[in-house]
């Protein structure tokens, strides 16, 4: 995958070359970039800020000052991951400045690394760091507490006024080496006023006459801050609590400047110290729990801002951020009511509106939530997080214009917010505009370098598209930023899979499920992923856990049904009850809201015939529905349409739809709506292709959007849909009378279910390896899930009845699959010498490997379907055991088509016999290689145009029984039949 976009590059200084200016010269430019930048970052320009600090370091990669500023700005940001390499930098340049080992200490307890920051304190004491901070970072690791990741504070600053410092009724007169009491009523007047720079000048005045005097410094710090200049404010605001170590209001704007620059540690202390000198310090309370909850300790940080509103009732800011923390541990019944107490207060609190809105949308009530942002946006009419909040929640509302406007506003008031950026991107994704929502998401993560759900999103993105490196790196990188991200290891889990690591797939969602044992979706994708381990109980376990999670999961029950179909220990009647019961659950509640259909009851008209499938790519099914949509593109008594399920469109996809009228491309829209479609298109015949795997839409035909639906080749069994009118085979693969009862549909047997493409690019079939070699080698091209105990048990019966016989596995996948197959082989007798096994590889590589092997052999009871019939291009017959449920019938479906009886076995014993005699005739296996090409041809399998007229014929039987009010029956279309009617091979 490509790279996330970096850091902006700095901007180039203009004038003079570096090269060419002396020391003193950088030097001053240097300094008058820092200072620009501390400005910018002192009036809230962080974006602004960032690129002077960074250019600063472009031309002197270890100046202290400006890695120390960067750090603090990146923690300011929330992105104390990214801040550390900088705050380190700044402290390897000049570890004798305290404040440094502080920052960088603060970052290492925000990014969770609490034994790294006591490490480090301990080193900095060696070093002579000392002091009031130091202390309390001493009892905090004492006291066992942990940082936690900050998180947003709607009213960050409660500023103590400029008070007079004497006590009540007592004049201050002016001494010489003090001020007077004019002078600091003036102050008081100022500050109270507002006027913040005529207030600066005076205290600034004052602090020049009285530098001894903590009055002037607490007035002059306190003007600085209430302008934005926490910078600045910091070192007056260090003298006045250093002057007046007893003035509770002096470490109050202490900490808070403290806390705005990114010092929570110290910021706490300072919180505590002005408590410990008035206990009753509600704005203390107050900025103590803004520290509290930045550190995610809310629980502490609750008690803090209930102790504020107890002793100020009146508190409106306390009493918001009171529900903000309430929101953050889960009471949003609580925090609704804290919310609405302080717009009682302050009906004009924008904040208060913002975060009743969000508590609003967290309880689902979108509507109620708009209209709370709404009233923030009319108190405070620049507020781009309300911006954002009220775009995300049009998001949800399905809204999408309207929420990409509101979303445009956040970012035309801050470029910089991170979120609205993330939420834009999702908006797009919405709308399917891919390239836009991961140009989005990447500038998230551009102003917010550690935001996980931005990694999340994107990874996931990215693994639609194909980009599986690209996307893992992202995922990865969300893991980095925050381990315990569930949604990571559930979405690298999914990644991994897509690679075919199963065993790292299911470590990723075995550690989702340890952060979150409820999580339905890893429930469901560790069930699929033990079913492609081979690891059949695990995974009907997991399934079964996931609907025990969420019974309204259908997915779970499909991949249930999926993972029963490949198991030994369940027979057919309790599969189809299986199957029965989706149905129920599912189409049940709808059948009283299926439509009555209108469509023309005219027995020869053109029939409108729709093809739903989300494997419309390179996929096995695109390859056996190809030829026969090929056939049909010309018929004119017919009309195609596609729902494409899937999002990945290939040049597969590009070829099926010069075959169809009409292509739907349907993956972003509901199973409701897709039906919706369905019936405005008039669709008369609905045909699926997919079953109960992935990308299904059978709660779209659970609606039963057209007058007759059909399922065909995706799955081999029952939808269980009482929606779903036939199912398509042949008699061949499901003989008539044999397995009609473990179908809810009517069978409907064509000449053949699916006609066989033969890749063009196949090397031609080689003389029989047993002559040239000396002994038989069997093979098996089948996926590692099919292959059981079970089935290693009889193969091994075999291979000991066989002399020297080798055996060849293909398809074999990157994890530890081969090494549990070499365990049970072995049980059996199979030394390790006798097997070779091979990777899966392209199809060159794949059919290449046919000219090692005699004889295939097949699994059971899901047998194989397309390897078989690859197998036979290549010359290879294929030993099948025919089983008893329809996952087991296509192996001999297949062998009979072509005439191939004497490689049909009904049980192991006659699978051994079988495998034997055919291996003992070496000439014979010899002549039958030589031949296969031309009976697959010869088949009716290899004759797409009569698979192709027996549907045809199939869809006009079923419709004219619809027109006259008959109901679904079984029947079939014969080869000879077809003879009768107009020819379509040589369209």
């Amino acid at each position: 995958m490509s790279r996330l976009a970096s850091d902006p590059e700095p901007p180039k200084a203009s004038g003079a070359s570096r090269d060419g200016l002396s020391a003193t010269g950088l030097d001053e430019l240097l300094a008058q970039a820092l200072g620009k930048a501390v400005a910018c970052q002192q009036a809230g320009q962080l974006s602004e800020a960032g690129q002077l600090y960074r250019a600063i370091l472009g031309a002197q990669p270890g100046h202290p000052q400006a890695n120390h500023k960067l750090g603090l700005l990146a923690m300011q940001e929330q992105q104390p991951t990214e801040g550390l390499k900088y705050l380190n930098a700044a402290l390897e340049a000049r570890p004798e400045e305290a404040q440094y080992w502080l920052s960088y200490i603060d970052a290492l307890l925000l990014t969770g690394q609490d034994d790294a920051a006591c490490q480090l304190l301990a080193l900095g004491q060696q070093h002579g760091l000392r002091g009031d901070a130091v202390d309390a970072l001493l009892l905090r690791f004492a006291d066992g507490r942990r940082e936690a990741t900050p998180v947003e504070l709607t009213e960050g600053r409660q500023v103590s006024p400029v008070r007079p410092s004497g006590k009540e009724g007592e004049a201050l007169v002016e001494t010489g080496d003090e001020p007077g009491v004019q002078d600091e009523e003036r102050l008081v007047t100022l500050f109270n006023a507002g006027r913040f720079g005529e207030g600066e000048t005076i205290a600034r005045a004052l602090t020049g006459r009285f530098p001894e005097h903590g009055l002037g410094w607490k007035a002059l710090g306190a003007m600085l801050q209430s302008q934005g200049r926490d910078g600045e404010a910091l070192a007056a605001m260090r003298r006045a609590a250093d002057l007046l170590p007893g003035d509770e209001q002096v470490h109050n704007n202490l900490g808070l400047v403290l806390a705005n620059n990114g010092h929570l540690v110290e910021s706490e202390w300072c919180h505590r110290q002005a408590l410990k000198i008035h206990s009753d310090f509600a704005e203390a309370h107050y900025n103590l729990g803004n520290v509290l909850g930045a550190q995610g300790r809310h629980r502490e940080a609750e008690a803090s801002y209930r102790r504020a509103v107890a002793l100020r009732p009146d508190f409106a800011a306390a009493h918001c951020n009171l529900a903000n923390t309430l929101m953050d541990l889960g009471q949003l019944a609580e925090a609704e009511t804290a919310c609405r107490q302080a717009l009682t207060l302050n009906p004009e609190l924008a904040e208060a509106h913002n975060s009743l809105g969000k508590n609003l949308k967290a309880q689902g009530h979108l509507e109620q939530a708009e209209s709370s942002y709404r009233q923030a946006l009319r108190c405070k009419a620049d507020y781009a997080e309300a911006y954002n909040n009220l775009g995300d929640t049009l998001r949800g509302l399905g809204r999408p214009e309207e929420a990409a406007s509101a979303l445009d506003s956040a970012l035309r008031l801050r470029p910089d917010l991170a979120e609205a950026h993330y939420n834009l991107g999702n908006v797009c994704s919405d709308r399917g505009q891919v390239a836009e929502a991961e140009a989005a998401w990447r500038l998230a993560l551009q102003h917010r370098p550690d935001f996980p759900e931005a990694l999340v999103v994107l990874g996931v993105a990215l693994r639609e598209q194909g980009r599986l490196t690209e996307a893992e790196d992202s995922l990865r990188r969300a893991l980095h930023n925050r381990p315990s991200f569930h949604e990571a290891h559930y979405n690298l889990g999914n990644i991994l899979r897509d690679q075919e690591r199963l065993s790292e797939a299911e470590d990723s969602y075995r550690r989702a499920l340890e952060i979150k044992p409820d999580l339905a979706n890893a429930l469901l994708n560790l069930g699929v992923t033990l079913t492609e381990l081979g690891r059949h109980r695990e995974s009907e376990a997991a399934c079964r856990q996931a609907l025990a999670v969420n019974p309204d999961y259908p997915l779970a029950h499909s991949n249930l049904l999926f993972c029963l179909s490949h198991s030994e220990e369940i027979d057919a009647a309790a599969l189809l009850a299986e199957h029965r019961r989706f149905g129920e659950q599912f189409e049940g509640p709808l059948r009283v809201h299926w439509p009555a259909h209108s469509n023309r009851k005219d027995p020869e008209r053109c029939l409108q015939v729709g093809f739903v499938s989300g494997d419309l790519r390179n996929h096995a099914v695109a390859n056996f529905i190809e030829p026969v949509l090929a056939q049909l593109a010309g018929e004119r008594r017919l009309s195609l349409h596609a729902y494409a399920a899937q999002r990945i469109e290939d040049e597969v996809t590009q070829r099926l739809r010069q075959h169809l009228r009409r292509w739907h491309s349907v993956a972003g829209i509901s199973d409701a709506a897709l039906a919706d479609r369905i019936r405005s298109d008039s669709i008369d015949v609905l045909i699926d292709l997919s079953g109960h795997t992935a990308h299904h839409r059978l709660l779209t035909f659970a609606r039963k959007p057209a007058p007759l639906q059909v399922s065909w080749m995706g799955y081999p069994g029952t939808t269980g849909l009482q929606a779903m009118d036939y199912f398509l085979a042949d008699p061949f693969y499901l003989p008539p009378g044999e397995l009609d009862d473990q179908f809810v549909e009517s069978i409907v047997r064509l000449p053949a279910n699916a006609p066989f493409l033969p890749f063009a690019g196949a090397p031609p079939v080689s003389p029989l390896p047993a002559l040239r070699q000396g002994h038989i080698t069997f093979g098996s091209f089948n996926r590692p899930t099919k292959i059981s105990p079970s089935v290693i048990a009889l193969w091994s019966r075999l291979l000991t009845a066989v002399p020297n016989s080798r055996m060849l596995l293909g398809a074999m996948r990157p994890d530890r699959r081969v090494d549990q197959l070499l365990e049970d082989f072995a049980r059996h007798g199979v030394e390790r010498d006798r097997l070779s096994f091979h990777p899966r590889s392209d199809m060159p590589t794949y059919l290449s490997l046919h000219r090692q092997v005699d004889i295939c052999l097949d699994t059971f009871p899901y047998t194989g379907g397309t390897t078989t019939l690859h197998a036979l291009w290549m010359g290879v017959p294929t030993l099948t055991l025919a089983g008893h449920t329809a996952a087991g019938r296509p192996g001999a479906s297949i062998m009979g088509h072509t005439g191939l009886d004497a490689f049909i076995s009904h049980d192991a014993a006659g699978f051994v016999a079988r495998g034997v005699a055919c291996a003992t005739d070496i000439t014979a296996l010899a002549a039958l290689r030589a031949g296969l090409r031309e009976r697959l041809l010869r088949s009716a399998i290899g004759q797409p145009a009569l698979i192709a007229a027996g549907l045809e014929r199939a869809l006009r039987v079923m419709w004219k029984r619809w027109c006259d009010d008959l109901p679904p029956a079984a029947f079939e279309v014969r080869a000879q039949d077809l003879e009768i009617d107009h020819s379509i091979a040589g369209r």
